[in-house]
């Protein structure tokens, strides 16, 4: 039997802690009760929080804890859940949490933080060298803040010598599965999705981001350069008229282009291609060659491609998670929503 023990902190995103408390209660048993086989507990689950307190979630639904955390001698493994809004008065208020978490990842247990919840860990300098995630819009402030951090908010789940992360609120989901998988075997970890109507966890969280095509900056003469290439973004891309257009040598526009955005022009219009296909995804494109042409490719593999590297997914899976969803009427006829179904073609 593995101990887990779920913290329950004041601010925090309930479902970050519920979650996984449901996912690891299940594991074993929901699914042997649904097929009428005998149950087999593989979790022993716990909550704890501050001094054995209800913690108050930031919309008002509290949960109260069975122990205090200083009651926990041993555990097997420690889920940490999402931070609130305020990260700064989160971390502090805290804090007490960070020399328990020290003592037992000491003693070997497996500590996991989902979403921002990475920030306590980071706090506890348990992440120190270590690869880790986070939800995709805390992750410049934690790299900012943590800089010994090997941030990856690109991944959903990351593992490093026993200290875990996840993306996103609902990927503390994803990380409950992927630890019943990795304690119980794949066998255990589909059986428990599957009777909880859940998917197996996902491996990356770019395709959810919505981020600024580039960092802010105060280079007037770039902002309009990106402007520019947003405007024409089906046409091939023009360094020399780029830069003569605003008195510059190529190389000088080039080096003043990534230091202001971060980006190289050419993956701005990359990035600005794949944020107009993604829109296209979402409003139902009939194919991906359809999407593609829209852009400005000709060669659908390489867009696949592409779009891939950018978000995780490809056009179609992309399509079947955002797009929107048409409804049939139970005569079976053609009418539907504005789009066509999520998923339809384009493979």
């Amino acid at each position: 039997m593995i101990d887990v023990t779920v913290l329950l902190l004041g601010g925090c995103y309930a479902s970050t802690a519920l979650g996984p408390v449901e996912v690891f209660h299940s594991a074993g048993t929901l699914s042997n009760v649904l097929q009428g086989t005998p149950q087999s507990q593989r979790f022993r689950v716990r909550t704890a929080s501050l001094r054995g307190k209800q913690a108050m979630s930031p919309y008002g639904v509290g949960l109260k804890a069975e122990a205090e955390i200083h009651a926990v001698r041993a555990t097997d493994l420690i889920v940490v859940p999402a931070a609130g809004l305020e990260l700064d008065a989160q971390i502090t208020a805290h804090r007490e949490i960070y020399p328990w978490l020290r003592r037992h990842a000491a003693k070997g247990a497996y500590i996991a933080g989902v979403c921002s919840g990475a920030a306590y860990l980071a706090a506890a300098g348990l992440l120190d060298g270590r690869e880790a995630t986070t939800h995709w819009a805390s992750a410049e402030e934690l790299q900012r803040r943590f800089p010994a951090v090997k941030w990856r908010p690109d991944k959903m789940i990351t593992e490093d010598r026993r200290v875990l992360c996840s993306g996103g609120v609902y990927a503390s989901i994803d990380l409950s599965l992927y630890l019943v998988e990795k304690f119980c075997g794949h066998e255990v970890a589909v059986q428990t999705a599957k009777s909880l109507v859940i998917n197996m966890p996902r491996a990356r969280q770019s395709g959810y981001a919505v981020l600024p095509l580039s960092r802010p900056h105060d280079d007037d003469s770039i902002r309009s350069a990106e402007a520019s290439i947003e405007r024409n973004f089906r046409r091939p891309l023009c360094i020399e008229d780029l830069a003569r257009e605003r008195h510059m040598s190529a190389r000088n526009f080039i080096r003043r282009f990534k230091t202001a955005t971060g980006r190289t022009p050419g993956d701005y219009l990359q990035a600005t291609r794949v944020v107009v296909a993604k829109q296209l995804l979402e409003s139902g494109a009939r194919s991906v060659q359809t999407v593609c042409e829209a852009i400005g490719y000709e060669d659908a593999a390489f867009f696949r491609a592409l779009f891939k590297r950018h978000t995780g997914m490809s056009p179609a899976e992309y399509r079947a998670h955002f797009g929107a969803i048409g409804i049939a009427t139970k005569r079976g006829d053609s009418r539907r929503g504005p789009a066509v179904s999520a998923g339809s073609g384009g493979r």
